[in-house]
């Protein structure tokens, strides 16, 4: 099973929303009223101001990347970033299960925690799963890399036991699948070949065949190979060498989808894209009421103090 720590970076791309709407804003606007003056609620609501405006800019962002980024079919997707929709597919023979029911998945992400004796829950052990899986659309399959990706999944599961508690995400086997990424194919019509040098290689390795070679190429049976002769021997290399890189071409290429280096969205969900675009707009919607509200609170104190 390959299963390796998120790094925090990672962590925070994976969950980079629920740590923005799940208590942040809520914490901030705890200290102002602790600190119990106009000037704790002016940095409070400025700080939930300042989170909200990164959070309405992020979920704005999906929805625009998502919502703009038309779809392609694997066999003929430009090279570059493309969104595909398709099935989840795991490799033959792949071992990745999930921790909780032993269910075969093609990614998990999973986090184990521990009650103290004070009622509170540790952390443990996290883990995420970094073996690619297939992405099948009916035309092709194309090899999907999570590493690095926001996974966006339904799949969750609970489990509470013996003083400890897993929580899992999961990617199952032929769950509904899109992934908007930079897409490669490497090998078939994109295979980088040297007509010249596979030209002069196949010759070489003609000449090192004495005998086939003046069998094939010497016409007046003199035992050397002429100039006339050597030119005909380049023109027939040539010629196959050709057929062969056509046939190269015309097979097909393996295609994979992976992390932008330019920094743009890497996404892997089995939620539709016009789900998904609909919830960042959403909570676009809200992070931008409370830029509004939390601005509007800042202004009030401010004017006050």
């Amino acid at each position: 099973m390959d299963i390796s720590r998120p790094s925090p970076l990672d962590e925070l791309r994976q969950q980079y929303f629920d740590l923005l709407t799940s208590g942040i804003n809520l914490f901030l606007i705890a200290v102002g009223w602790h600190l119990e003056s106009r000037a704790g609620w002016l940095l409070a609501f400025s700080l939930v101001a300042a989170t909200s405006l990164i959070a309405w800019m992020g979920n704005l962002r999906r929805h625009r990347m998502i919502s703009d980024t038309p779809s392609s079919r694997v066999t003929s997707a430009p090279q570059g970033y493309v969104e595909f929709e398709g099935n989840a597919v795991q490799y033959q023979g792949e071992q990745l299960t999930s921790r909780i029911n032993g269910i075969p998945c093609v990614w998990l992400r999973y986090h184990v925690e521990q009650r103290t004796n004070d009622n509170q829950w540790e952390s443990v052990e996290r883990g995420v799963s970094d073996a690619t899986f297939l992405l099948d659309d009916g035309s092709g399959q194309c090899v999907i890399d999570p590493e690095h990706a926001e996974v966006v999944t339904s799949h969750k599961q609970v489990k509470d036991h013996d003083g400890y508690r897993t929580t899992e995400y999961l990617l199952l086997p032929h769950d509904p699948l899109y992934a908007i990424g930079e897409h490669t194919t490497l090998g078939g019509a994109n295979t980088d070949l040297n007509l010249k040098q596979d030209i002069n290689d196949l010759l070489a390795e003609w000449k090192r065949d004495k005998p086939t070679l003046l069998k094939r190429f010497d016409l007046n049976g003199n035992g050397h190979i002429d100039m006339r002769e050597w030119e005909l021997a380049r023109h027939q290399a040539q010629r196959e060498v050709e057929q062969q890189h056509r046939e190269t071409r015309l097979r097909d290429g393996v295609h994979i989808l992976r992390q932008p280096q330019d920094g743009r969205l890497y996404l892997i969900s089995n939620l539709s894209p016009q789900q998904l675009a609909r919830k960042y707009l959403i909570w676009a919607w809200v992070h931008l009421a409370l830029v509004f509200a939390a601005g509007a609170g800042a202004a009030y104190n401010f004017v006050t103090s």
